[in-house]
């Protein structure tokens, strides 16, 4: 796994269309053709990527609605960060 995103993650715009569909979102990276179907946690965490929050404010803001410590999310946000980050649809800093 790669290190932790540092700086301001903002999506890529120019990279993927989106659309949202009852409690999902998906979205069709448009460099590979993959589509991404995200519930839960997963599009939380992508409604939270609006290039003014960087990887801690993600956790703590997470850690604060789902009542946990963000230490205890960190792990996930980061695999599902570092995911995003090598289909191309996040950059940080």
């Amino acid at each position: 796994m790669t290190p932790p995103l540092t700086g301001p993650i903002s999506k890529r715009h120019d990279s993927f269309v989106e659309t949202a569909i009852d409690d999902e979102t998906v979205m069709m990276s448009l460099q590979s053709g993959d589509f991404f179907s995200l519930r839960g946690s997963a599009a939380a965490i992508w409604e939270l990527l609006d290039g003014t929050r960087d990887r801690a404010a993600i956790c703590a803001q997470l850690a604060l609605e789902h009542t946990a410590q963000p230490d205890d999310i960190a792990r996930d946000v980061d695999a599902f960060l570092n995911d995003l980050v090598s289909a191309g649809l996040i950059a940080a800093g």
